[in-house]
This record gives C-alpha cells, sequence and structure tokens, in this order.
C-alpha cells in the first residue's frame, strides 16, 4: 500500500515524527497550516491525475480551513446571514462570559494582530458570535467545495465507484462552551465530539447513520479491517466495519478522554454524563472536579458534581480502571498526561505571555480618558 500525506501538520507543530512512514510526503505551501483549501487541492488534483489510477494507494490531506482563524473568502461567509445561528450562548450567557479573561474568552478572542475579516474582534453580543459561527460555517462550506473537485476529478478519471473516503478531524470547537471560543482548550464535549463519514462504495449506503460511541483509533482499526489485514495486538482500536455494513453493533459502554495542551484533563463521556478532572488548569477557570448532566443540559452550564457524589465516583473508577489498563508494562510506566502536569500546560498559553496582554490591552484601556 503507497502512502502519502498532503499536510502541514509536522511544519505547523514541530512535529517532525509526522513525516515518518509515508513513501510521499507534500508540504505543498510551506505556510504551517495558514494555506486555506484552495492551495491544498492545487497541489492534490495534478498528483490525482498523475498517479489516481494506479492501484493499492493510501491518500491522506488535511485542511486547517474549520480551524481559527478562519480565513476563507468573506462571500463564504455571508451566505450564512440569513440562517438562525445556534441559540447558545444567548445573550445573557455572553455578558457572563464576558467577566472571563483566559485566552480566547469573550473579551480574549485573539492572540495575533492581524483579525480577519471574517472574525469578530471580541464576542460582546450575539452579533459578534453570530459573526463568528458564519466564519466557522464559512470555512466548512469553502473546504467541502474545495473537496467537489476532487470527487470531479476523480470522477474525470472514471474512479469515483472506486475510492473509499475518510472524513475526520482531530478535534472540535468550543463556540461558547465554557466561556471558550473557537479553541479547542480542554477535554470537554465540544472539543472531543468529531466528525466523522465513511463513504465506500459497496459496503456503505447513503444517509445511514451509527450512534455508537468510538474512539479516533477506533477509524484506523476499521481501515485496517476493510483492508482484509489483521489488527495487530496491543492496539487500542476496534474494527466497527460490521455496523459500516448494516449489522448491529454495539459501541464502547463509554469513552475516557484527555488533553494536556491549555489545561490538563480527563474526561469520560456516556449516554448521560460528562466528567472532568482537571489537574491543571493553566489559565483557564475549571473546577477540579466538573459533571454535566449531557441529557439535559447540553451546553454544560452547570456544574451538579456535588449534587452526584455516587456519579463522580463512578467516573473516577472508569479513569484509575483506564490508566491501570494503559499503563502496564511494558507500555507505559509514567502517563504522558502526568510529564505534562509537572511542568504545566504552557505550551501556547504562558503566565509571562498573558501578563504582556493585560499590559498593553488592559492597563491602557483603564487610563484612557473616562475610563472607569
Amino acid at each position: 500500500m503507497k502512502t502519502v500525506t498532503f499536510s502541514s501538520f509536522g511544519d505547523r507543530h514541530h512535529a517532525w515524527w509526522y513525516f515518518a512512514g509515508w513513501n510521499e510526503v507534500h508540504t505543498h505551501t510551506l505556510k504551517e497550516g495558514n494555506e486555506n483549501a484552495d492551495q491544498v487541492i492545487d497541489s492534490v488534483r495534478p498528483w490525482l491525475e498523475k498517479y489516481g489510477t494506479e492501484d493499492n494507494y493510501f491518500l491522506h490531506i488535511q485542511f486547517w480551513d474549520p480551524h481559527t482563524l478562519y480565513t476563507c473568502p468573506v462571500e463564504y461567509t455571508e451566505k450564512w446571514n440569513k440562517e438562525s445561528a445556534p441559540s447558545f450562548p444567548c445573550s445573557s450567557d455572553i455578558d457572563k462570559h464576558k467577566k472571563d479573561s483566559f485566552p480566547r474568552s469573550a473579551n480574549f478572542l485573539h492572540t495575533v494582530e492581524k483579525i480577519p475579516e471574517t472574525m469578530p474582534e471580541n464576542i460582546k453580543s450575539r452579533e459578534d458570535f453570530v459573526q463568528l459561527v458564519d466564519g466557522y460555517d464559512g470555512a466548512i462550506n469553502y473546504m467541502d467545495e474545495q473537496i467537489g473537485k476532487i470527487l470531479q476529478t476523480l470522477k474525470n478519471l472514471g474512479l469515483e465507484d472506486e475510492v473509499t473516503f475518510v472524513i475526520s478531524a482531530d478535534h472540535g470547537e468550543s463556540m461558547g462552551e465554557q466561556g471558550i471560543y473557537g479553541e479547542h482548550a480542554s477535554a470537554t464535549e465540544s472539543v472531543h465530539h468529531l466528525p466523522l463519514i465513511i463513504s465506500s462504495p459497496g459496503l456503505t449506503k447513503p444517509n445511514s447513520e451509527y450512534n455508537g460511541f468510538l474512539y479516533n483509533v477506533d477509524v484506523i482499526a476499521t481501515i485496517t479491517d476493510m483492508l482484509g489485514l489483521e489488527i495487530p495486538e496491543g492496539w487500542d482500536g476496534y474494527s466497527f466495519l460490521p455496523a459500516l455494513k448494516g449489522r448491529k453493533q454495539h459501541g464502547r459502554q463509554y469513552l475516557i478522554m484527555d488533553y494536556a495542551l491549555f489545561t490538563c484533563q480527563r474526561s469520560v463521556r456516556d449516554d448521560q454524563w460528562y466528567f472532568i478532572r482537571t489537574y491543571h488548569p493553566s489559565l483557564y477557570n475549571f473546577d477540579k472536579v466538573t459533571l454535566f448532566n449531557i441529557k439535559e443540559d447540553p451546553y454544560q452550564r452547570n456544574n451538579v458534581a456535588n449534587l452526584f457524589p455516587e456519579i463522580v465516583e463512578k467516573m473516577d473508577s472508569r479513569i484509575m480502571d483506564w490508566i491501570h489498563e494503559n499503563l502496564t508494562p511494558p507500555i507505559h510506566l509514567i502517563a504522558p498526561l502526568q510529564k505534562v502536569i509537572e511542568t504545566g500546560s504552557w505550551e501556547y498559553t504562558t503566565l509571562e505571555g498573558r501578563i504582556a496582554h493585560l499590559e498593553k490591552e488592559v492597563v491602557p484601556a483603564k487610563l484612557s480618558p473616562g475610563a472607569k
């Protein structure tokens, strides 16, 4: 199987390990993730036209468009002007969020000097939030249109019924949940609820859905199973190929997720509850223990941990079982998250940087004439 990637992930994150294992690596623009989808497609289509009719290749294409900053052409955001925005956050939610001061909060939306016209400067009102959502929708719409060019290229090559598509992401975006906007800063539902679309000729049926709990590593195991290969011993992922074939298959009972970039957290998600334990909050306002009734409180407004101690104990037990299972030698002796907890989650948001921001933005504003 020839493996090919068109991605700037390794450049953007200085993750040089990413480039290992591919037969071909295409970093196209060298803009470190600041390229739009059309620039990626301009590199992918010539490759497909030259090599697309070959057999047995795995082609990976990465787009950054639905990731802040949203830099699609402004006309793609304007398409959504007449569409209703989500009801959350409402004006009172936003007023509450304006009291926060952590990065990507309502009053501290950006960490860059130049803000694209597709995004608001801050979230001071529902109008600002609507502009943010329109920018996000526009970015997705623009990327989707560019992916259509790949489909047209495959159609021109006579391959439209021979290619399996898998579309997913490594994280979602918070849109007001926990007072965070346009960012993936925590182990929360909005960050870990990932899109997944699989279309495989002769296997999947249009408009079918699977609602079981899955990990993203289950996708890798499923692709391996689709190819008729044995899933290697020691992999964490399970194949859900039977579900793709339309058979009844239960997902996982619950999911354990963690996060160690802007905060250090572990979370547990089942049918009713979303539980978060925060080990290092960094600059964010997270309680040490958070529990949401995700069915009754989908936007995670109310921490009910104090009301349901038995659920907190159950979720903690699940985390400990997961840790024991995954730290058994010779896999790991120390959890990688633990190393981040020791040093603090300051990779992108530093205390020094926050002080500099306050000195630049907040202090001058208070010193201006008429300021309160």
